[in-house]
């Protein structure tokens, strides 16, 4: 892989991870919790958002493998039905 689009992706990955656990250690806090717990859920947020947003950003993999033609199937015909 091209090291300028690592470093592109890297340069979004983990800013929106960054914001998706400050989400959600704010809206914790917000909702009574103490301190302790609401770092916690806005690092665990981040965590699990890294990969997410990996994998949302990388172009190289198709997402969908395409549908084979119709009656291109070994059970399709006539006799097996």
């Amino acid at each position: 892989m091209d090291r300028s689009l690592l470093s592109l992706r890297s340069t979004l990955v983990f800013p929106l991870a960054l914001l998706a656990g400050a989400a959600a250690g704010g809206l914790t806090a917000l909702s009574g919790e103490r301190t302790p717990r609401s770092v916690l859920a806005g690092l665990a947020a981040a965590r699990i958002a890294v990969p997410f947003f990996n994998r949302l950003i990388d172009s190289d993999r198709p997402t969908l493998q395409p549908l084979a033609p119709a009656g291109t199937g070994a059970r399709e015909g006539e006799s097996n039905g």
